[in-house]
C-alpha cells in the first residue's frame, strides 16, 4: 500500500484536492477532522487540565482555545505537543485499518506534513501549490482575515517554494477545478 501524504499552505486549495482524492475513490484521513474529533473527545480532558476554562459541555471550545494561545508560542507548543500525538495515532490506526482492506494508495491529509516532521509517516508527499497572489486572494476572501493574520500563518509554516521542491506531486489549483482533478487522477494512476 501507497501512503501518500497531502500538504499545501494556507489557501492553496489543499481541502478540494483531497475531496478529489476521496471521489477518485482513494481513503483520505483529515487531520483537521482528527483534530474536531479529539476536541469533542479524547483530548478534552487533557486541554482543559493544560489550558483551564478551555472545555464546555465536554467539548473544547475553540475560541477559548484560541485566546488561550494565539500570540503565545509556548501556550501554543504545549498544545500542539499534546494533539499532535493524538492526530497521529488516529492516522496511524486508519492506515492500519485500510492496510487490513488491501487498500492499494490512502492518503493522509496534513496541513503541517513538513513542520510536524510528518514525512517519515509517507511514501510520497503531493504538494498542493497556486501562485502567491492567487493563494493571498483566496485567503484575504474568509471572514475574519486580515493581512496580519495571513502573514502570521504564513510565518508559521514552511515556505511553498520550499514545498514544491521537497514533492514528489504537484497540484497546481490556478489552472481551475479540471486541471487539479486530472493532476490528481494522474497521481493515482503513476506505477508504485
Amino acid at each position: 500500500m501507497i501512503v501518500l501524504g497531502l500538504t499545501g499552505s494556507i489557501g492553496m486549495g489543499k481541502t478540494t484536492t483531497a475531496r478529489m482524492f476521496a471521489e477518485e475513490g482513494v481513503p483520505v484521513h483529515d487531520s483537521d477532522a482528527a483534530v474536531h474529533r479529539l476536541y469533542a473527545g479524547e483530548a478534552a480532558p487533557a486541554v482543559e487540565a493544560q489550558f483551564p476554562g478551555t472545555v464546555v459541555g465536554g467539548v473544547v471550545d475553540r475560541d477559548r482555545l484560541a485566546e488561550a494561545v494565539v500570540g503565545k508560542p509556548e501556550a501554543l507548543r504545549k498544545l500542539e505537543a499534546l494533539i499532535h500525538p493524538m492526530v497521529r495515532r488516529d492516522a496511524d490506526r486508519f492506515v492500519e485499518e485500510h492496510r487490513k482492506k488491501s487498500a492499494p494508495l490512502v492518503l493522509l491529509d496534513i496541513p503541517l506534513l513538513f513542520e510536524t516532521g510528518g514525512t517519515d509517516r509517507v511514501d510520497r508527499i503531493v504538494v498542493v501549490t497556486a501562485p502567491h497572489e492567487v493563494q493571498r486572494q483566496r485567503v484575504l476572501a474568509r471572514p475574519g482575515m486580515t493581512e496580519e493574520k495571513f502573514a502570521a500563518i504564513l510565518a508559521r509554516q514552511v515556505p511553498d517554494a520550499e514545498k514544491r521542491r521537497r514533492a514528489d506531486f504537484i497540484v497546481d489549483t490556478s489552472h481551475g477545478i479540471e486541471a487539479a482533478r486530472q493532476a490528481v487522477r494522474d497521481i493515482i494512476t503513476q506505477p508504485t
